[in-house]
């Protein structure tokens, strides 16, 4: 894959650390991308910095998001099933759960309330 069509994949751009070798290295503890590609079953290999191209490979396969029947099948849940029927990545909401809230923190409230006041 192209970093273009990662990406395209993601709905985001990379982070800007993407463009060191190691940001692609298969070490868990690198980044959230990393884990969430390897916890997918796969890993990076020949990653072309210059052409801004790498090659994913499976190396296990990926978990079946709950109600489906299959990885091809993504949207058609299984019979009987009330899965979703969503046309989103799979990976979409793999990350879900991760953010933490400190106890008492108001989020109807603005973070910088001077903002947008007239300076």
């Amino acid at each position: 894959m192209t970093f273009a069509q990662i990406e395209r994949v993601i709905g985001a751009k990379l982070p800007k650390s993407h463009k060191y070798r190691a940001w692609w290295s298969n070490n868990a503890f690198n980044s959230v991308m990393t884990k969430t590609w390897l916890e997918a079953g796969y890993r990076t290999e020949r990653v072309d910095m210059a052409g801004r191209k790498l090659v994913f490979r499976r190396v296990t396969p990926s978990p079946q998001p709950s109600g489906f029947s299959d990885a091809a099948d993504i949207g058609t849940p299984l019979a009987g099933s009330a899965g979703p029927t969503s046309s989103r990545h799979p990976l979409f909401g793999l990350l879900q759960g991760l953010m933490r809230i400190p106890p008492g923190t108001d989020l109807t409230q603005p973070a910088d309330p001077e903002w947008g006041k007239d300076v």
